[in-house]
């Protein structure tokens, strides 16, 4: 989730800028927002590293968090320590790393098309909306061994009796970067939220999820996260993503807010997960080093598809589509109505019925599966305080409604809230205030299925102890 309040950290006070040439000739600035998320923890860590920097380099950090960036240094920092929650408790609040600024037109009107990488597509059919000057395709390889670039593996101890079936506990690594928390510390079993109705309980995945199935039945599990930077989450201490498929085992992985550009997949892509031969990825070419989906498959797909097939929705890296023997499968990324809420009424008005409409095309051939980070909280117990956020990017009515219009009314279930009626359960926490700690979070990730194949739907579930985002992963087992 990426709204008005949630904003991009940056890990150095000037940020790098990538002239991008397309019809407008826009210049516009290349963030790494999930390593600065960690650079925020960082200063946390140790506040005094404020009073070191220059007023520029604080109003500049004030800006990015959405704190008041007015008065003198002392000021600056006193307002820095409390959005950061070293001062006061504050409510919680979201950041958002999809902040647009104001100078900035919606990313919709920019010409061209996402970039793609394609990797081992053999005999698999392509389907692209993508102009061939902004496409790439990649020699076919596969995908080898990993575990996390050399640089930041050599300092983490992982002790040798944690890796265990069930959980795995990294040593002397912080528990946001790490797969799993204090095992004694799970705050997602505790209910938070500000106006809670009767019958509503916590969610707790170690005693809501149904029985494994029998070994005899065909079954495909499929991951998907919103990661928050991928090349960022690579480099998290603590975190590795090849063990985090030996845990979970899943079959296919699709990840968003990966925030690539086409010469960074090409860096990880070969050495990302050992076993998982098929991976497809689209990078925004309007904003380098933003937005961006993908998906990894251990399962060859029989045909891929990039986007939505509308330009002026296709150049963000938003969409992938595979298509498997029995449905298609799509991972997105779907806009943040942003700041001010400035790109509402393209988000409601045009992205959302355009997605749907698209769906519901597919659907005349197979069933639908629909996963990732739908930015909205659909009902008031899928948020921490529905009331204070009734104009918040993710939870305004006409968000909601939209949702409801465009996926549920056309035939498309929320697994999780089919399998889990009353259950309060977040999927993303903001970084401020500890939000992840005190379970202050919003349910913004789904898994949306047909309805012709909702019964087969094993088990949705989420897993809120991997915590290397702010956004934890979720999962979905379908039998076929």
């Amino acid at each position: 989730m990426r709204d008005g309040m949630r904003a991009t950290y940056s890990r150095k006070a000037v940020s790098k800028k990538t002239e991008i040439k397309n019809d407008e000739k826009s210049v516009i600035e290349e963030e790494d927002a999930a390593g600065s998320d960690l650079e925020i923890e960082r200063v946390k860590s140790d506040p005094s590293q404020l009073q070191s920097m220059t007023v520029k380099e604080l109003r500049e950090l004030t800006r990015r968090m959405g704190v008041s960036g007015k008065g003198t240094k002392k000021d600056l920092v006193s307002a820095l320590m409390d959005s950061l929650g070293v001062e006061g408790n504050g409510k919680g609040g979201k950041s958002s790393s999809e902040l647009v600024s104001p100078s900035e037109e919606p990313l919709k009107r920019k010409s061209g098309a996402s970039a793609v990488v394609e990797q081992n597509l053999e005999s698999s059919e392509v389907i692209s909306e993508t102009p061939s000057k902004k496409r790439s395709r990649t020699k076919q390889k596969s995908i080898k061994a990993t575990t996390l670039e050399e640089n930041s593996v050599s300092n983490v101890k992982i002790n040798k009796t944690s890796v265990q079936k069930e959980t795995l506990v990294v040593k002397g690594a912080a528990p946001k970067a790490g797969l799993c928390p204090n095992e004694n510390s799970e705050p997602w079993t505790v209910l938070v939220h500000k106006k809670p109705q009767a019958g509503w309980i916590p969610y707790n995945p170690k005693t809501m999820r149904p029985p494994p199935l029998s070994k005899d039945t065909r079954a495909l599990k499929i991951l998907s996260w919103n990661v928050n930077g991928l090349k960022a989450l690579l480099k998290s201490r603590g975190f590795s993503v090849q063990q985090l498929a030996e845990r979970e085992n899943f079959d296919v992985l699709c990840l968003q807010e990966t925030k690539m550009q086409e010469k960074d997949v090409e860096v990880i892509k070969d050495t990302l997960l050992d076993g998982y031969t098929n991976s497809f990825w689209t990078c925004s070419v309007s904003k380098l080093g933003y937005s961006g989906t993908a998906i990894i498959s251990r399962v060859k797909p029989l045909s891929i598809k990039y986007g939505l097939g509308v330009p002026d929705h296709d150049t963000e890296g938003r969409v992938v589509t595979v298509e498997f023997d029995d449905f298609y499968l799509l991972t997105a990324y779907v806009p943040n109505s942003g700041d001010g809420l400035r790109r509402l009424t393209y988000r409601v008005t045009e992205w959302d019925t355009s997605l749907g409409n698209y769906m519901k095309e597919l659907e005349k051939s197979k069933p639908v599966i629909l996963t990732g980070d739908l930015n909205c909280a659909h009902q008031e117990i899928d948020i921490h305080d529905p009331a204070g956020n009734r104009r918040s990017a993710g939870f305004t009515n006409e968000e909601r409604e939209s949702f409801e219009t465009n996926f549920l009314s056309k035939g498309f279930v929320d697994t999780f809230r089919k399998q889990h009626p009353n259950v309060v359960a977040y999927s993303y926490w903001g970084y401020r205030h500890n939000g992840r700690k005190t379970n202050k979070g919003w349910r913004l990730d789904y898994f949306l299925v047909s309805e012709s194949i909702v019964e087969k739907v094993h088990d949705s579930y989420i897993l809120p102890d991997i915590s290397a985002s702010d956004h934890s992963p979720l999962g979905l087992i379908l039998k076929l």
